[in-house]
């Protein structure tokens, strides 16, 4: 996995397709899960009942970030500290501190 930098000068990291296809078919599940709440609420329904599919959705973006930390992990983390690049823990423990908030 190759990073260079983007047109807004960010970090990247190049993905299999498969990966890809992987992340963005997840992703597309939360969206859906979104409007599906956001329709309850425009009907009206039961609070307990969207409070339960708002559950849903963070166990799906927790799974999806399980997903790309493992994948970063394997990937570019491993990448880094072949290359003597140490400074990538330090930015792996505060991603993770972010994700545990």
């Amino acid at each position: 996995m190759d990073e260079e930098k983007c047109c807004c000068g960010e970090r990247m990291t190049e993905r299999s397709a498969a990966e890809r296809k992987k992340l963005i078919h997840r992703l597309n599940r939360i969206e859906g899960q979104i409007r599906g709440i956001r329709g309850m609420i425009e009907k009206d329904a039961y609070c307990t009942d969207i409070l339960v599919q708002s559950a849903a959705v963070n166990a799906a973006v927790n799974a999806f970030n399980r997903d790309l930390i493992a994948s970063h992990m394997r990937g570019c983390v491993v990448r880094d500290l072949r290359d003597g690049d140490e400074s990538v823990i330090d930015e792996l423990v505060v991603t993770l501190q972010k994700l545990m908030k």
